[in-house]
């Protein structure tokens, strides 16, 4: 039967595809099948010619820039198609040659031999929401960028504003400026024009946020993960739309793994040497579980906003939320009392801030269909 099972692995590129085939069986050959286009219609001449006596097909190939249209066009004709981390890619420490062709026989002769590790492949309405969520993430970032930027010319001139900015009231402080040179007049209306756009994007980014996630699969997730402090829709919206269903984790440690928020370690024989977390997996959901950490310095407690997003959530999920704030906040005071660095233990906090967003997403029951 083994015999009947080619394992196919594809270098996927923007405008062409190197495709390798290795044969079934533990030593089956390995051969190059040659360079394709990346397009449709050569997919599926690929799939005739190989595909024909019956023969099965698994494909593969590295999650890269590319996304996931082969592995959604295979699945769609019944193909098996994996997407495979690159990083998790076993690779030998003395190969010094990487080319297109190496790579599609590498990849065919791992696949078939079971040592690739495949990634979650969202569904398309799930991509778009992500695709959504990442637009405002650019839009934040070209907004701190702007304000940045105004922000050193004005250190330049010697101007000092001295309260919280980006205010009303800073707006009109740095309306009425005075510089000595005309030109710095137009540098700073430029400036102030940067940073109003990148305002004006992200906050309507943001109001599609808000408009588009009714109609998404996964918002009942969204909302019961708001009955957690530092959790509010935006937050709550972006991390499930980087992480997906959480349900495909059987415990809270494969998403603590999954984040990369557990210790590293090199240990042999009698030593062991635990480093700091290993930064695996999904940055952007790591980076907001330690920015909704950092909520949890101040006592417990329901502050009026997060008691309206509780009101129509139920039982089980608010004590799951309660007991995760009593616990989180309790747990922040006793490590910064040991003198730790505040960055360490808001990443500890972190690290069990994903443990009760598992649980709460796990209690959360899915609309049929």
């Amino acid at each position: 039967m083994a015999d009947r099972i080619s394992y196919i692995g594809l270098d996927v590129h923007k405008e062409s595809i190197v495709v390798a085939v290795a044969s079934g069986g533990l030593r089956g050959e390995v051969r190059e099948y040659g360079r394709i286009a990346n397009t449709a219609t050569a997919l599926d001449r690929l799939l005739r010619k190989l595909g024909v006596d019956g023969m099965t097909l698994r494909f593969c190939y590295e999650a890269g820039p590319c996304g996931y249209g082969i592995q959604r066009r295979l699945s769609a004709q019944g193909q098996e198609c994996v997407v495979i981390a690159p990083s998790l890619i076993p690779k030998r420490a003395g190969d010094r040659v990487k080319t297109d062709r190496r790579d599609a026989a590498s990849l065919a002769k791992l696949h078939r031999a079971g040592e690739l590790t495949a990634v979650w492949v969202p569904d398309a309405p799930h991509e778009a929401i992500r695709d959504l969520v990442r637009a405002r993430l650019d839009a934040v970032h070209s907004l701190r960028r702007a304000r940045q930027q105004l922000s050193g010319f004005l250190l330049r001139q010697g101007c000092h504003y001295g309260r919280p900015a980006w205010t009303k009231l800073h707006r009109r402080w740095l309306a009425g400026l005075k510089f000595d040179q005309a030109v710095h007049h137009v540098v700073l209306e430029d400036y102030i024009a940067a940073v109003e756009v990148a305002q004006i994007r992200r906050d309507r980014l943001t109001a599609q946020i808000e408009t588009m996630l009714p109609d998404w699969t996964l918002a009942p997730v969204v909302a019961a993960l708001q009955t957690m402090r530092g959790m509010a829709l935006v937050n709550a919206a972006t991390l499930i739309a980087e992480l997906g269903d959480l349900s495909r984790f059987a415990n809270p440690r494969q998403l603590m793994a999954y984040l990369g928020l557990v210790p590293s370690e090199h240990s042999s024989g009698a030593s062991v040497k635990r480093g700091g977390i290993t930064k695996a997996g999904n940055g952007a959901g790591r980076r907001l579980l330690i920015e909704a950490a950092w909520c949890y310095r101040f006592p417990a407690r329901l502050s009026r906003e997060l008691l309206l997003r509780q009101e129509n959530q139920p039982r089980p999920i608010r004590e799951i939320a309660w007991k995760g704030q009593v616990r989180l906040c309790a747990r922040y005071r006793r490590l910064a009392r040991t003198g730790k660095p505040i960055n360490v233990v808001t990443t500890a906090i972190a690290r069990e801030l994903s443990g009760f967003v598992w649980a709460i997403a796990r209690h959360v029951t899915m609309p049929a269909g």
